[in-house]
């Protein structure tokens, strides 16, 4: 029962039909996310806390900040 009702609630046709404007492509966050990775890891192996604070900060930008900002002032 469970299983029908996920499968249920997975199904395409069941959803709300997709509003908004995205005209951004996800190209750029993918990019920021890796980059804030590459730079705290860098600064991990170099010990550097302002580049590990710097990633962690990029990293967040990617996955919530500028996706949240762009929603809401559209």
């Amino acid at each position: 029962m469970l299983l029908a009702l996920i499968a249920q609630f997975l199904d395409p046709e069941q959803g709300p039909e997709p509003t908004g404007d995205w005209r951004t492509e996800p190209e750029a966050y993918i990019a920021l996310l890796l980059l804030g990775f590459a730079v705290g890891i860098l600064g991990h192996i170099f010990k550097v806390k302002t580049m590990v604070a710097t990633g962690i900060l990029m990293i967040f930008l990617a996955t919530v900040g500028l996706p949240l900002w762009l929603q809401l002032t559209r």
